[in-house]
């Protein structure tokens, strides 16, 4: 892979007007990958399968004119495709033209929402999630995408169940077992994974496409497949349901945040590989015009593929025309993508489950209980959350976020007190951040260890291990040496950290402290 690219670079080197033949190269070979996951994605969401071909053609087209990162490219992706079906479950039939009108609806509030972060440029929002909310949640959205795939993947027909009650359905009932579709299945996914393993270039894409093609054509193959397609290119959408748009303002704003958090993750990776600037405000307006124009084609949300992005990283992308490429190419697909109606589902199945079995990350949430107790139990309930919420995959997200904000604010309340005497002197070293929230507590610790000690006779404030002091602790902080000083106790505030200085300079200027760790 490294020799792969060095050569692509040293072309571009040498020759630069070879840089746009290797994006044309790039750009088609992404094409050919992202065509079958298209459609598999968009059975994940609830859609036509075809729907997913519109999802991937004018949306990485037209990001491609605004994008940061030469190898992100927009398209139908695992979890906004979850998201999209959590958030429209019980609106309308999957499937149905209310369902894909509401889903088109969705990604124009997801790409206008990720515009206007954009152009305000407040894209360092997506780091609101923390680490272990954004593990929990890729986590069990990945384990209800493989279990909604069970269905399909055994050949049984469960209507519109969601992911849990339909997997289950399908495991109660192994009399309804198809075993050619499992064997279509398991074929497809050993042939992925195998792919993989031997070499990152191997065409899995094309292979798993053609050999179900050829065998659903040759066997004569009886079971579901993608169907219909409809000829020429995709109508242009310009009447949405706008009577849903109050429904779809929270999810679609989840959708924005969680969807680039992944996109954001895989442009950041490979900008520090490469030693590139990386802008998120440009990305997220580029992320939210391939939304729009998903929207305009009558399709679902779209994000960013790790994948899709590794490979045009791969074959030696230099710029985002790569991504253009890719949408050209699939558009021009379209006129023949009816070729694909008899590839049997069980195919998309397989290439669903080998997509996203890698974001099943079980050890890394494991590995969080000996480094922090708390943050495993972020991470660990934030997977609970989202199987025990499913569909609603969107309100598992709200509550992680919430969860681990509640989490950081119990550690702010609780300010560590460390105390101990040397002859008559008291001293005590609090630990922590010294905020409105948490000052009067140390306020009370400290008068509990006064009473406790009577027989001291001097008092020593160690601030070496606070961190932040704010407005609100500093004049407790007054008010405590004026207490303390009342008490008979001579009273110094030492150590202090250059951080919080500037915030006591000013209110203890007024008292006869020992201020020569002030700086």
């Amino acid at each position: 892979m490294g020799r792969l690219r060095g050569l692509a670079e040293r072309l571009r080197a040498h020759a630069p007007r070879l840089a746009l033949v290797v994006d044309a190269f790039a750009g088609v070979s992404v094409a050919l990958l992202v065509i079958p996951q298209s459609l598999a994605y968009a059975r994940v969401a609830g859609m036509p399968a075809y729907i997913g071909l519109y999802a991937a053609a004018l949306p990485p087209l037209v990001a491609g004119f605004f994008a940061s990162s030469p190898y992100l490219q927009p398209g139908p992706a695992a979890i906004p495709a979850l998201m999209t079906a959590g958030a429209l479950a019980g609106m309308a039939a999957p499937g149905s033209p209310e369902y894909v009108g509401l889903a088109a609806l969705l990604a124009l509030v997801v790409g206008g929402m990720r515009i206007g972060i954009g152009v305000m440029r407040l894209g360092r929002i997506v780091y609101m999630m923390s680490e272990p909310v954004l593990l929990g949640f890729t986590t069990g959205a990945a384990m209800l995408i493989v279990l909604s795939q069970l269905p399909p993947l055994f050949g049984v027909e469960v209507g519109a169940a969601g992911p849990l009650p339909g997997a289950l359905q399908t495991l109660l009932r192994p009399g309804d077992w198809k075993l050619e579709t499992m064997l279509i299945a398991a074929a497809t996914f050993l042939v992925i994974v195998s792919a993989r393993r031997i070499h990152a270039l191997i065409p899995w894409a094309v292979i798993v496409t053609a050999g179900g093609l050829a065998y659903s054509e040759i066997a004569g193959y009886t079971g579901s497949v993608v169907g219909e397609i409809p000829e020429g290119l995709m109508p242009l959408r310009i009447a949405f349901p706008w009577s849903s748009l109050p429904d779809l303002v929270l999810p679609g704003f989840i959708i924005a945040l969680v969807g680039f958090a992944e996109a954001a993750s895989i442009a950041r990776v490979f900008a520090v590989m490469d030693r590139h600037v990386w802008d998120p405000d440009r990305d997220f307006i580029s992320q939210g015009a391939a939304n729009v124009a998903a929207a305009v084609s009558g399709a679902f949300p779209v994000g960013g593929s790790f994948s899709r992005s590794s490979l045009s990283r791969l074959l030696g992308a230099t710029t985002a025309r790569a991504g253009i490429v890719t949408g050209l190419t699939v558009l021009l697909f379209l006129p023949f993508a009816s070729t694909l109606s008899p590839l049997p589902t069980a195919v998309l199945s397989g290439v669903v489950i080998a997509a996203v079995v890698g974001l099943i990350r079980i050890r890394p949430i494991i590995a969080m209980w000996p480094l922090s107790k708390a943050q495993f139990m972020v991470a660990a309930g934030t997977v609970v959350m989202t199987l025990v919420l499913s569909p609603r995959v969107d309100q598992a997200v709200i509550l992680g976020i919430l969860t681990a904000v509640g989490v950081h604010l119990w550690r702010e309340f609780n300010l560590k007190v460390v105390s101990w005497t040397e002859d008559s002197v008291l001293h005590v070293r609090p630990e922590g951040v010294l905020w409105f929230g948490s000052a009067e507590a140390l306020e009370q610790d400290v008068i509990a260890l006064v009473a406790e000690h009577r027989e001291a006779k001097k008092l020593i404030l160690h601030m070496e291990r606070v961190g932040r002091v704010d407005l609100t602790a500093s004049l407790t902080l007054e008010r405590l040496v004026m207490r303390a000083r009342g008490a008979g106790l001579e009273t110094d505030v030492v150590a202090v950290h250059p951080v919080t200085a500037r915030a006591l300079r000013r209110v203890l200027a007024q008292q006869r402290l020992d201020r020569s760790h002030l700086p």
